[in-house]
């Protein structure tokens, strides 16, 4: 704001035209009271300016005009507008000048710096909440690489999403992934796309053997390993001719028939062995083990003899023995003699192989027939085909089986000690059973 006139001359401008009006005669005095009186007027104009200073917002007065520093005196410290005072304090726009320096303090609770009030501008006169053009730009710049970034991590997301679906994918199972497809709009890592797909209820369906095979200590199987073990199950029971309903898909290709031989931890040499178990030794065989395997285990049929030797709850070991069980059985068939699911187990556990029961069971059919007649001639206990069994396979009571025998061979032998040697020879001809005597 520029001066008021008496500011900019001086109040001595005036007092001297008066007085040289006086001094040069009426006409000059006449102009001299003209000039007091134009003097008057400034004066007043002058006065009134200073009132209104108080409410320009560019000028603090009596409320907004800036303190004088601390320690000024004088005019300079005069805050009273209506007093006249505060011709230290000039404005320049939106600035406070101290004696033409901007000021810098506290004027009235209102803090300036270089001259600009802090409650509306900065130190550097930039209207606060306002920004420039070089702030916009900024703002621009900023936000224009926000969004690239921003774009940049979705596409990074997409990327890991396709990568997922197409591995998966490889194995009929893109379906799963497609749960995880919001992430894609999500602020998260693409390395989580893995671990939340695992924490989808889908994936968990497809996949349950995992959960059980953790239970038993196991480790779970990848995607990869799991399904890959599935395909080797399905193409080891296709090579042997099992019915297809074994290994029958379901729309996400999961088969849950193979579900206990994932959690049982069976490779798939494992169960190829089974398989060949069943279908050598018993469906290939002689058709008394599969008449023995048929009496010793009704319950299966000829459908299920392959799919028996399956049961992953049951080892491999144990599922042998039923067989050799039946293989044992057999060979009692073979010689005319009963087969005992019982003794035929029991057998099997004592690790007869089949050979070994033929052999045994020859013997058996050797002196089970006059061992049994010697016992009804001499009022003996009956011989039978356990006791027989016991003696040849050293079972439980093989001792007093041989015992017995050779108590019946003992009285068969006092009881023709002295016959002649004909009837010694006719005797001799009906004792010689089999590989031996009785």
């Amino acid at each position: 704001m520029a001066r008021a006139p008496k500011d900019e001359f001086g109040t001595p401008f005036g007092q001297a035209g008066s007085a040289a009006a006086r001094s040069l005669g009426t006409p000059f005095g006449q102009a001299g009271s003209a000039q007091a009186a134009q003097n008057a007027d400034i004066e007043e104009s002058d006065r009134r300016l200073r009132a209104r200073m108080s409410l320009s917002p560019s000028v603090t007065g009596a409320t907004n005009v800036p303190a004088a520093p601390e320690g000024a005196s004088g005019a300079g410290a005069d805050t009273g507008a209506a007093g006249g005072g505060d011709t230290d304090f000039t404005s320049v726009g939106n600035r406070a000048f101290f004696k033409g320096v901007p000021f810098s303090g506290m004027r009235n609770g209102i803090q300036f710096i270089n001259g600009y009030r802090q409650d509306l501008y900065d130190e550097n006169g930039k209207e606060r909440g306002k920004k420039t053009g070089t702030d916009a730009t900024q703002d621009l710049l900023l936000a224009q690489q926000q969004r690239a970034q921003e774009e940049a991590a979705r596409r990074d997301r997409q990327s890991a999403y396709d990568i997922l679906y197409n591995e998966f994918n490889k194995y009929g199972l893109g379906s799963l992934v497609e749960d995880v497809k919001y992430l894609i709009q999500s602020n998260v890592s693409p390395s989580q796309f893995a671990l939340e797909l695992q924490n989808t209820k889908a994936y968990q369906q497809r996949f349950s053997a995992n959960q059980n095979r953790i239970k038993a200590g196991l480790r779970a199987l990848t995607p990869a390993e799991y399904v890959g073990l599935e395909d080797q199950y399905q193409n080891i029971m296709r090579n042997y001719g099992l019915p297809a309903s074994y290994y029958t898909k379901d729309a996400t290709g999961k088969q849950s028939g193979f579900d206990k031989f994932l959690e049982g931890d069976v490779s798939a040499s494992e169960l190829e062995d089974r398989i060949a178990t069943a279908q050598q030794r018993v469906l290939n065989s002689n058709p008394e083990v599969l008449k023995a395997l048929k009496q010793f285990y009704p319950d299966i049929n000829n459908a299920d003899i392959l799919a028996y030797t399956l049961d992953p709850q049951n080892a491999l070991t144990n599922i042998k023995r039923k067989v050799t069980a039946a293989e044992i059985g057999g060979a009692a068939l073979a010689q005319g003699l009963q087969a005992q699911g019982g003794t035929a187990e029991s057998l099997a556990g004592l690790g007869i192989t089949k050979a070994q029961a033929q052999q045994g069971y020859q013997e058996v059919a050797g002196i089970l027939p006059r061992g049994s007649q010697l016992a009804d001639i001499y009022g003996e206990q009956p011989y039978t085909q356990q006791t027989a069994e016991a003696e040849v396979f050293n079972m439980q009571g093989s001792a007093e089986a041989a015992m017995r025998r050779r108590k019946l061979k003992e009285l068969e032998q006092a009881s023709f000690g002295g016959s002649s040697g004909v009837a010694q020879g006719a005797l001799g001809r009906e004792r010689g059973l089999g590989q031996g005597q009785f």
